[in-house]
């Protein structure tokens, strides 16, 4: 099959999928599977495939399907059909070829957003049986390029951007200094022991986007709040290994990241605006770890945003005049149930907000998620064309008047600024920071 990918599907070379498919057979790949089915897939895995009745109810709840004209190969039972169901019914008896479209199909056309969960009957969760294939892709040494750097980031320095230690606590010193020339009396406080909040955000930040760092500061000191951020590695709650299936490695970052929130006895942890890291230091970093719940409390930054604008500590001086509408990410609001929170502070910062359709936990993906933008230019435009369904939401929106759209989280902005400019659709993104920030008394 060919669609306006410009390639046919299954033929979008990558050199980690392709240097890593070079040196398998089929033999090893079997024995690598029966390892994994014996000792790791739980009888979780086999119910899902057993129960499965073809109703097709995921097929619309998913936006690769309903952007790629209905194809059934796209719908969530169809990807499980060409790439798990075969491996369990062979025992792990397939050629490298199928392990090669394998694994394009889980990285890059599954999000792993949950939404298929939401209107399965049977309650199947198609974003755990995509992670076990990812997984098996790691394990086999087959994974896309791109995520697989970020992942050796990670393994090298405890954050995903390649930042030295030197370079992180020069780069909050530089937002100090930027942001003291605003609010004189300004600190980051590093290395501060007993704060109320350890604040982590994730390596994209100090790298690209430090802005957001200066702009949490200000609102942290505006706010009164007794807060730190580390001067170590653990600072980043970021976790691309989460996504290519390397659970030992995303078991090392939050046992670090935990660990210096500890040594720092700070009450809990606030995170910044990332869905991906949420979902990995809330979800399922701690127990990887064998932990049942987190050894300090974690909250997102939309409950915590919340948290001071209801209590009155930030205070608005004039609402933001243009017209919004509020993106939903994934992790945050099917994931945690935020998207009320979210819609309290916006109304109280914002004059106007245009509702997408549909929203809250019924909103569409923006197809940056689950670490498929990490798999980067190769499948750029599988992504956006992926996408479509979020597109005509936006440009509904943009009719009815909006221009600006809030999306709290990183990966969505990336996701969202592609989707954007590809159907162009003249809107601003904004994270929520940033309308407090320019709302807020100073």
């Amino acid at each position: 099959m060919t669609d306006e990918i410009g390639a046919p599907r299954g033929h979008i070379k990558d050199v980690g999928i392709e240097t890593g498919a070079a040196r398998l057979t089929p033999e090893i790949i079997r024995k690598t599977a029966l390892r994994m089915l014996h000792e790791e897939a739980g009888a979780r895995l086999r119910t899902y495939l057993d129960i499965c009745v073809r109703c097709g109810l995921c097929s619309n709840a998913c936006h690769y399907y309903n952007s790629m004209g209905g194809d059934p190969t796209y719908s969530p039972a169809g990807k499980v059909k060409e790439t798990l169901s075969v491996i369990m019914a062979k025992n792990g008896r397939v050629d490298v070829e199928f392990m090669k479209k394998a694994c394009e199909i889980a990285f890059t056309e599954c999000n792993l957003c949950r939404r298929c969960a939401m209107y399965c009957p049977l309650g199947i969760d198609t974003a755990t049986m995509m992670l076990f294939v990812r997984r098996l892709c790691h394990k086999l040494g087959m994974v896309p390029q791109y995520i697989q750097d970020t992942a050796h980031s990670h393994s090298a320095t405890m954050n995903q951007m390649w930042v030295k230690e030197d370079e992180w606590i020069d780069s909050l010193q530089w937002q100090e200094n930027e942001a003291r020339e605003e609010v004189p009396d300004l600190r980051i406080p590093l290395e501060k022991e007993g704060a109320d909040v350890f604040y982590s955000v994730i390596g994209p930040e100090p790298k690209f986007r430090a802005q957001l760092i200066y702009q949490a500061a200000v609102i942290f000191h505006k706010a009164g709040v007794n807060w730190t951020m580390p001067a170590t590695p653990g600072w980043d709650n970021s976790d691309m290994c989460m996504y290519t299936g390397d659970m030992e490695m995303m078991s090392r970052l939050k046992k670090l990241h935990f660990e210096t929130a500890l040594r720092l006895r700070a009450k809990r942890i606030v995170m910044g605006e990332c869905g991906h890291a949420f979902r990995s230091v809330y979800d399922m970093g701690n127990r990887a770890l064998g932990w049942r719940y987190p050894p300090v409390p974690v909250i997102h930054a939309i409950d915590f945003f919340h948290e001071i604008l209801t209590q009155g500590k930030i205070k608005v001086a004039q609402k933001y005049e243009k017209p919004v509408t509020i993106h939903d990410p994934c992790n945050i609001v099917r994931g945690r149930g935020l998207h009320e929170k979210l819609r309290e502070a916006v109304g109280m910062l914002c004059e106007t907000v245009i509702e997408m359709e549909p929203n809250r936990e019924h909103n569409y993906c923006c197809a940056a998620g689950g670490g498929v933008i990490n798999c980067g230019p190769p499948f750029k435009m599988k992504r956006v064309l992926g996408a479509r369904v979020k597109g005509d939401q936006l440009m509904e929106v943009h009719k009815k008047g909006g221009v600006t759209c809030i999306a709290p989280c990183h990966n969505c902005h990336g996701g969202l600024e592609d989707i954007l400019h590809h159907y162009k659709i003249p809107m601003d993104l904004k994270f929520l920071g940033d309308i407090i920030y320019q709302c807020m008394e100073k």
